[in-house]
């Protein structure tokens, strides 16, 4: 694959939030092999879909040329990394059912690449409805 952007969206609930995103902005530095080209300004949120403390969000570009895939996996392991655990659950109705976590981590864009597997879809299906991802976005996505 060629280098294109990339975005990501970050956010934390619990403990240190501030901290908890910089760490993971620093390990996905890493694990990509270089740093971030843009990071949108870090708002604080309600939290979204259910009842718990507030979120720190941001969106983060980069550049790559990894697969969707391995990307994916990079941000799982970002996340165990950092204390989250658990898999998704789901309602009886087939909702997600949403919960604290200590850092969170999505694809959101990737160039003009669509991605719809059970596990990954790109663009971000619940994108557009969620403000902490559009504001923050907004502020770091180039403008033609």
């Amino acid at each position: 694959m060629k280098q294109q952007d990339v975005y990501f969206s970050l956010g934390s609930n619990l403990g240190d939030r501030r901290a908890r995103i910089e760490e993971a902005l620093r390990r996905l530095d890493k694990a990509l092999g270089r740093p971030y080209e843009a990071l949108s300004s870090i708002i604080e949120t309600p939290a979204w879909g259910f009842d718990g403390p507030p979120f720190l969000n941001c969106v983060v570009r980069y550049r790559s040329a990894r697969r969707p895939e391995t990307l994916l996996h990079i941000c799982k392991r970002i996340e165990r990394a950092m204390g989250r655990r658990g898999a998704p659950e789901y309602d009886a109705e087939g909702r997600r059912i949403y919960r604290d976590r200590p850092i969170d981590i999505d694809i959101l864009l990737y160039g003009d690449l669509t991605v719809d597997t059970p596990d990954l879809k790109i663009p971000h299906p619940l994108m557009r409805q969620r403000e902490f991802i559009m504001r923050p976005l907004a502020e770091i996505f180039p403008q033609k």
